[in-house]
């Protein structure tokens, strides 16, 4: 293949002037057979806007043509294709079992279904279509379900939110062009194959969940709705069984291989294996508010008034500062026209989120704003302390707003009084919210540097540190506050324990979460033999 990289075009027009720029790069006279591997939005001489591609050609006598072009920005490129590993030779004496059918436990469940590996995954909530009902009833005022909302069912708690699919993490195995393209096999929008910042949008993820599922169980793999992990049996430091609470009726299950994938909102499954003694230890994490904007305003921010700027989708934003005494403030999980949502998933406790769909049309675009929170925070070296410290403020802001998404403007977010009335921006929720002081159920130090890092952003954001603009609280769940211990074959202390994913605290996303469960895969592939034989490798 031919890549050609940096490729400059307006977003008027882009496709004309794209073509006409490989051709006249390559010394072609017509358009030859390509793809997009990349294009972003250069907007740093907004109004004028610019798309930068980078593009794939696969043609006859590339060498002969790359040859004649003295450009660094053309060149021969071999694309790492995903190649699953050759199994080991280990007998399997049950059927793996995958606790969470997040993006962790869906990647690791879908390898090792297509390798003939029969996975067994356990999901405490239910399937997409009955969870999708269970939160909308729940965002119209029926009471939480806590076995099944926007942390738990089928999808995990990524499934209502943007569907962002970028990551940092670098890859050279193939693994990220993999996942995308499970993505969009299942229904997601081709573009997120050559898209900077990637998404799917809630509407769309139910398709694409339900896919995944529907290819797992097709080569053999099993799902359990409605079950839940409540204890595991440990023999001469090895796992044995797990005991599963499967539709009100405990069953143990035996199984030697079993993956952690349960999310970083699973705190009960976190209590019971710190009873059975499996290594952990608390990490840092973040928390803060949503905050919100109409996304018009952000819009202008980030493209400017033009006419280009209409033709651009809702506008993202990636903001980080560093207080004066040294705390690190950052937007995270950025919603273009989104909405904020009731993403609480115990009784007596409130955590919001955000969410879009795939048009991201919504009115307001939110993000959080989040500290971070340290280890010396806690006031506490138990391995758990960190989830003590979310429950306390959840709770806290569960109080204050009676269970509803607790609302406050961000000038009396500042002062420290609460909000009696709304100015010029509304919220825009999937659930009910009342007014209050979000302000005063925070500690005082996460308080003070979201306050700094908002007017702070002011300047790369006119109208971001508006009075007026919509504080929710609390956004409590951007990553876990637990690190499960594991060794460099994935595994705990405890022979058969796979920690993965987000929960485990390896991941921080959909991507990462999914290319972690993929590794978790991988390695047990490589110690043991498949159950069955797959002819078939769709």
């Amino acid at each position: 293949m031919i890549e050609i990289r940096g490729i400059k075009v307006p977003v008027c027009d882009s496709k004309k002037r794209l073509e006409q720029q490989i051709m006249k790069k390559l010394h072609l006279k017509k358009v030859p057979e390509y793809e997009i591997l990349k294009r972003s939005i250069d907007a740093r001489k907004k109004p004028n806007i610019f798309y930068i591609y980078h593009i794939g050609v696969t043609m006859a006598n590339e060498s002969k043509i790359i040859n004649n072009i003295n450009d660094n920005n053309v060149m021969l490129t071999n694309r790492t294709k995903y190649q699953y590993p050759l199994p080991g030779q280990d007998e399997m004496k049950h059927h793996p079992l995958i606790i969470g059918s997040g993006p962790a436990g869906l990647f690791c469940a879908l390898l090792l279904a297509k390798q003939g590996y029969v996975p067994i995954i356990v999901e405490r909530g239910f399937p997409i279509e009955e969870r999708l009902k269970e939160v909308n009833d729940f965002f119209e005022g029926k009471p939480l379900n806590p076995e099944c909302n926007i942390q738990f069912g089928e999808g995990g708690a990524g499934t209502f939110s943007d569907g962002k699919l970028n990551t940092q993490v670098k890859d050279r195995y193939g693994r990220i062009r993999y996942i995308l393209e499970t993505f969009v096999k299942h229904g997601a929008p081709k573009e997120i194959l050559y898209e900077n910042k990637p998404h799917v949008g809630t509407d769309l993820l139910v398709t694409v969940i339900k896919g995944i599922r529907k290819e797992i169980e097709s080569y053999g793999g099993v799902f359990l709705f409605d079950a839940k992990a409540v204890d595991i049996e440990i023999i001469n430091n090895r796992i044995t069984k797990v005991n599963l609470l499967h539709n009100g009726c405990e069953t143990w299950v035996e199984s030697d291989q079993v993956v952690f994938a349960t999310g970083h909102s699973a705190r009960d499954t976190f209590f019971m294996l710190y009873e059975k003694n499996i290594p952990m230890h608390a990490k840092d994490f973040a928390m803060g508010v949503r905050i919100e904007h109409p996304a018009k305003w952000i819009q202008e921010a980030m493209y400017g008034s033009g006419p280009e700027a209409g033709l651009l989708p809702a506008a993202p934003y990636k903001l980080t500062y560093q207080t004066s005494e040294g705390r690190g403030v950052y937007s995270f999980c950025m919603c273009p026209g989104g909405y904020v949502v009731n993403a609480s998933s115990e009784a007596g406790h409130t955590a919001v989120n955000g969410m879009s769909y795939s048009g991201r049309s919504g009115i307001n675009s939110n993000s959080a704003i989040v500290v971070s929170v340290k280890q010396s925070d806690f006031e506490s070296v138990h391995p758990l302390a960190g989830i003590d410290y979310q429950r306390r403020i959840e709770s806290a802001i569960y109080r204050a707003g009676d269970g509803k998404i607790l609302v406050q403007r961000f000038e009396d977010f500042c002062n420290g009084i609460p909000t009696k009335e709304l100015g010029e921006i509304m919220p825009q929720t999937k659930g009910a919210y009342t007014l209050g002081n979000v302000s005063h159920c925070l500690p005082a130090f996460m308080t003070n540097a979201i306050i700094e890092g908002i007017q702070s952003f002011e300047d790369k954001i006119p109208g971001f540190s508006h009075k007026d603009a919509v504080i929710s609280g609390v956004e409590s769940r951007t990553s876990s506050p637990v690190r499960i211990e594991r060794n460099e074959n994935f595994l705990s202390d405890i022979d058969g324990i796979y920690p993965c994913g987000e929960g485990a605290g390896y991941a921080g996303g959909i991507m990462s979460a999914a290319m972690d469960g993929m590794k978790v895969a991988e390695a047990i592939i490589k110690q043991y033999k498949p159950k069955q034989k797959i002819e078939d490798n769709r």
